[in-house]
């Protein structure tokens, strides 16, 4: 992480050149919007067991609802 606080404009420069030659023009928008999608399907799986979480953590056991109600 801290090898990325580091970094100048030129070494952006050179990564975004390489990425270039790899990939092309054209394969950019492609691989962009993979990553995008890879990102928000990360997010919703994220807040999906955030929230069954919170609603585990809400519910009261079986045990003690039997014990209340008497």
């Amino acid at each position: 992480m801290l090898l990325f606080l580091n970094m100048g404009g030129m070494e952006w420069v050179l990564i975004v050149f390489a990425v270039l030659l790899l990939f092309g023009g054209k394969k950019i928008p492609e691989l962009m919007k993979g990553l995008g999608s890879g990102i928000k399907e990360f997010n919703k799986a994220k807040n999906d067991v955030s929230e069954s979480l919170r609603e585990g953590m809400n519910e009261t056991p079986k045990k003690e609802k039997k014990a209340e109600d008497k």
